[in-house]
């Protein structure tokens, strides 16, 4: 059994396992495969409109009646900066001469959008039975309408203090995401990714400041894991990096390769692929212009000029442009069909909490 309930009550799913929302490399089939493991599947949308986001909700209901979660960023839009840009271009300049591409040519603006009114409006619509969001919360007006759709609603909090603003400003769940996670820290009432702390210390002091469930994410990726985070009062765990290899991704072979060969010492904390830190296995550009570069323009504008060297370095085989966000478990990750990691993720842990002293 469960040491803790709460989630499992919450989201009415089998387990409490959430899926983490992986945005550019996931879609409806890895959200229906976790959920039919027992999971909570996580749609992310920060990277796609509104109509391919309703476009895979049908999707996803067609094929399975569980609960879903869509989750949205809610940074504060920037607009682009034609000298950084031209500055970061120029920083990327012997790249382009490299994969002969041309730098004069138009590119398309990067596309991570914060969440607006054209995404409430689909949340009332589609009424999924959980909304989350990465960089704090969206705008009171606009969270009301999401609550008021009957929707629970998650975020995810890097320090204590945030956990607390949380909770204070209407999340009814705390993701505790520590130092080890893939993708971009949560981060939002704080820019100083030095004092981040490791989900093992940060899960207990989240969980001792705030009467909301907690779900612990980063570097969780086997029963141990799990059953760990259990025995330091979280409800739940969310778990990104251990899915990245299973079928239903949308992983490149490349990347794939990637990440069955990275190690424990292979991912970085880097602002060079979006503008803002984000976790990852080291690629050739992290490795060589950062992995923390004062030059990257702010998020998402730093990927703008790396999208042509992207796709030009993939038509080649090679990732050294590629976001291969993952968290430090990576070599933790398995090549197997979602639902069946999920069930063998949840029996691992309870074959675990089960040995624990109660």
């Amino acid at each position: 059994m469960w040491p803790d309930r709460r989630i499992l009550d919450l989201f009415k799913t089998e387990f409490p396992i959430v899926l983490a929302p992986m945005a550019g490399i996931m879609d409806a089939d890895l959200v229906i495969a976790a959920a039919q493991g027992g999971a909570l599947g996580s749609l992310p949308c920060a990277m796609i409109s509104a109509e391919k986001a309703r476009e895979q909700i049908n999707i996803i209901r067609q094929r399975v009646s569980a609960p879903v979660n869509l989750n949205f960023f809610c940074h504060q839009a920037v607009e682009a900066d034609a000298s950084r840009e031209a500055g970061w271009k120029a920083r990327l300049s012997s790249y382009y001469t490299e994969l002969g591409v041309d730098p004069a040519a138009p590119v398309n603006a990067a596309n991570r959008a914060p969440f607006d009114e054209a995404m409430c409006a689909l949340v009332e619509e589609l009424k999924p039975e959980i909304v989350s969001f990465h960089f704090g919360l969206p705008d009171s007006a606009l969270l009301k309408r999401v609550k008021a759709a009957g929707c629970i609603v998650m975020s995810s909090a890097t320090i204590v203090r945030e956990a607390i603003w949380l909770e204070e400003n209407g999340a009814d769940v705390i993701i505790a995401q520590g130092a080890e996670a893939g993708g971009h820290r949560g981060m939002f009432l704080t820019d100083n990714i030095a004092e981040q702390p490791g989900t093992f210390a940060l899960v207990p002091q989240v969980v001792d400041a705030v009467k909301v469930p907690v779900i612990a994410a980063g570097g969780i990726a086997d029963g141990r894991g799990i059953a760990a985070a259990f025995a330091l009062g979280a409800a739940g765990v969310q778990i990104g990096t251990a899915y990245l290899r299973c079928p239903e991704s949308k992983v490149i072979a490349p990347a794939r390769a990637a990440l069955a060969q990275a190690r424990d010492d292979s991912t970085v904390i880097t602002n060079v692929m979006t503008g803002r830190p984000a976790r990852g296995v080291a690629n050739r550009v992290m490795r060589e212009v950062g992995p923390i570069s004062p030059d990257a323009p702010a998020f998402p504008h730093s990927a703008t000029a790396l999208g042509p060297l992207k796709a030009a370095a993939e038509k080649l085989g090679k990732v050294d442009f590629t976001n291969l966000w993952a968290g430090q478990a990576v070599r933790l990750g398995r090549d197997m069909p979602a639902a069946e990691l999920t069930r063998a993720l949840a029996g691992a842990a309870l074959a675990r909490l089960s040995q624990m002293p109660g």
